[in-house]
């Protein structure tokens, strides 16, 4: 690495980078779907960001002489839609005050609450990756008049980094379901309270009384025909979250042509047809509930097929994690824990920088305080008195 010149480049489009240089500086193929070629060409190639979806794409690369050796997923962003840590707040204080806040820079995986890798280098190149990369994305960023950069659900490690390199570091929580090597459901069922216990059996029995069967499918067992059902689904749920999806029917087009071995499709089928679906993605050690929906109404079928069918199928695979998006308390009941997520900032008003700097210290002591409370409150046994009952 000494001696080498190293150069950042900014490019519109994916298109334009190699994917197997793109997956080699994000680990591999299947470490995590989010960050690798495939996924971000699938947004990109299907319209879901780009023109008139308020996300531009201006990926970030690393060179050292002439090899790729680190990349990054950017966004010139005109509103703070898709990212899931808010900072709408902050928009309004900005502009309350006289200032412009969109557009801003978003280093992200867009729609996706997703811990991950940010800075993609290959190994051996993360730390001057990162370091590269931030000083070109503030560079960018002054250089356009954008009124901040956000690094957001990225890995522990860049924010330590991150803080280093002077960017701001904000905390958050979500929660996610850990596999403590059970061989079955009843084995983690037996890990918990005896009131929780009963009460997951009991929503189990009311969900699997929906009068149909409940049904899996990955790789090429995925048809056409179920992206039809997943994207009535996904439509329902998100005209009543957020109004207009961000995805468009294109995407899931784009998963079944280059995506199949990565998801797990769940639905609840009656009398031949799916009424209810849950769309996952697997990774290395993750796996990943992203969308949900449904046609008919039950009671519990939600729980079913996003919480306790991603844990069955986990346990079977072997798989250490369930993350089941962002926020969620009533998953803290079903065996979820809260874990901290991460992001970076940087605000080109000095000002505003430091009002949001002091914010952020009371808001990660308040995340800190609110992670151990309910860690304690967890469905986890508390007495081992509760082992005879």
């Amino acid at each position: 690495m000494d001696g080498s010149q190293i150069t950042v480049e900014v490019h519109t489009s994916l298109k334009e980078l190699s994917e197997e240089d793109w997956d080699a500086c994000a680990g591999g193929q299947s470490a995590n779907p989010f960050i690798t070629f495939r996924f971000l060409h699938a947004l990109e190639k299907s319209g879901s960001i780009g023109v008139g979806t308020g996300w531009h794409p201006r990926y970030m690369a690393v060179k050292s002489d002439q090899m790729l050796v680190a990349v990054a997923p950017v966004y010139i962003k005109e509103h703070s839609q898709g990212e899931y840590v808010f900072d709408h707040n902050w928009a309004h204080a900005y502009e309350q005050a006289g200032g412009r806040y969109y557009p801003k820079m978003q280093v992200a995986v867009p729609f996706t609450p997703v811990t991950g890798e940010r800075f993609l280098a290959r190994p051996g190149w993360e730390a001057t990756a990162q370091s590269a990369l931030t000083q070109a994305m503030v560079q960018v960023a002054s250089d356009n008049e954008l009124s901040s950069v956000h690094i957001t659900f990225c890995s522990e490690k860049e924010a330590e980094l991150g803080k280093a390199l002077g960017l701001l570091h904000r905390t958050s929580q979500q929660f996610h379901w850990l596999n403590d090597g059970y061989h079955n459901f009843d084995e983690f069922l037996s890990k918990l309270s005896s009131r929780k216990r009963k009460n997951i059996r009991k929503e189990r029995a009311k969900a699997r009384a929906f009068g149909g069967e409940i049904r899996t499918f990955t790789g090429p067992e995925i048809l056409p025909e179920h992206w039809d059902a997943m994207w009535t689904f996904y439509q329902d749920t998100g005209a009543r979250k957020w109004g207009t999806p961000y995805l468009t029917r294109a995407f899931f087009d784009a998963l079944h042509e280059t995506m199949r071995s990565d998801v797990l499709l769940v639905f609840a089928i009656s009398d031949g047809r799916p009424i209810a679906g849950a769309l996952n993605f697997i990774g290395a050690e993750a796996l990943f509930g992203r969308y949900w929906g449904c046609v008919e109404d039950h009671p519990c079928l939600h729980f079913e097929l996003c919480y306790y069918q991603a844990m069955d199928w986990a346990i079977e695979h072997g798989i250490a994690s369930v993350e089941a998006g962002a926020q969620g308390e009533h998953k803290l009941a079903r065996g979820y824990l809260p874990v901290t997520t991460h992001s970076l900032h940087w605000l080109r008003d000095s000002g505003f920088l430091e009002a949001v700097r002091s914010y952020l210290e009371a808001e990660r002591k308040a995340v800190s305080d609110d992670i151990e409370i309910l860690t304690a409150w967890g469905p986890f046994k508390k007495f081992s008195e509760e082992d005879h009952q």
